[in-house]
């Protein structure tokens, strides 16, 4: 294991392009940070966005790791450039000539997605440590590491989502490409759903018959893993009850949701694997 990481690691060290985005990534994440900045004064109205909670523990797990999710695009970008790099400059073939097999080729890349995933975990959870301590009006021990199943979860997401990348990148062999059919994939799993409320306009609990249907799908299901976080402060809760509107819903980590996503990862990984198996190279 340990071989195959320090053979990615080493391409990733001299690929420029990869350095540029795991850098910028870094800083989006912590950039969270700048939204206890955030403060309107409009004449008498003062709203200072760190003062309504959203860094109180053990709410700062689900707010963070659920902004965090939304900056993945960009280590998605390195997964697939590994793919596109692998490809064009011909060191697919030469690691394989190398002695290097297809299995642990694609190993190695997976052991990447892995430790990046990792890596970005620990980040979040180090940086919303901090966030927490300075801004949330609750300290104890036991509220603080309450609700740590969200660090779980973004996690899996990564992997998840990265797995499906480097299938595509693989698929493709074509960074933009990849990207491309990331894109078509979501707007094809959008297009099902909106046809499905159709489908079932009449039905009743339209809604929960959509989603149990949708939640088996690869994007949903990681998007499911982490649900919006902002309907769950009190105040939205406040505002939506003084104009008759019941914002009460389950924001928790749903193990069946855990478990679609691995089993996506495994696919992805096992199509990846037959891809290059079967692939002319």
């Amino acid at each position: 294991m340990l071989r195959l990481l320090n053979i990615e690691l080493h391409k990733l060290k001299y690929n420029r392009a990869s350095r540029v985005l795991i850098i910028i990534y870094f800083v989006l994440l912590t950039s969270i940070a700048l939204i206890a900045a955030i403060n309107f004064d409009i004449g008498p109205v003062q709203f200072h966005l760190a003062e309504q909670g959203i860094f109180n523990f053990p709410y700062i797990w689900h707010f963070n790791t659920f902004i965090a999710s939304i900056f993945k695009f960009f280590l998605l970008l390195v997964i697939v450039s590994m793919m596109a790099n692998e490809y064009s400059n011909k060191t697919l073939k030469q690691n394989l000539i190398d002695g290097l097999s297809k299995k642990e080729f694609v190993l190695s890349k997976f052991y990447t997605v892995i430790l990046l995933a990792l890596i970005s975990t620990v980040f979040v959870f180090v940086v919303s440590l901090i966030l927490g301590y300075i801004y949330s009006d609750f300290t104890e021990f036991s509220i603080v590491f309450s609700d740590l199943e969200y660090l779980l979860a973004f996690f899996v997401k990564l992997v998840g989502f990265f797995s499906f990348g480097l299938f595509l990148g693989i698929l493709v062999k074509r960074s933009a490409f990849a990207v491309g059919g990331m894109l078509v994939w979501f707007f094809g799993e959008s297009i099902l759903k909106g046809y499905l409320f159709w489908q079932f306009k009449d039905a009743t609990n339209t809604t929960e018959h959509v989603n149990s249907i949708m939640r088996f799908l690869p994007l949903e299901a990681m998007s499911n893993l982490i649900k919006e976080p902002f309907t769950r402060l009190s105040a939205v809760k406040t505002v939506a009850k003084q104009v008759g509107e019941n914002l009460s819903k389950d924001f928790s980590v749903q193990p069946l949701d855990v478990i679609i996503v691995l089993i996506w990862t495994a696919i992805f990984i096992f199509l990846s694997y037959k891809l290059l198996k079967v692939r002319d190279l």
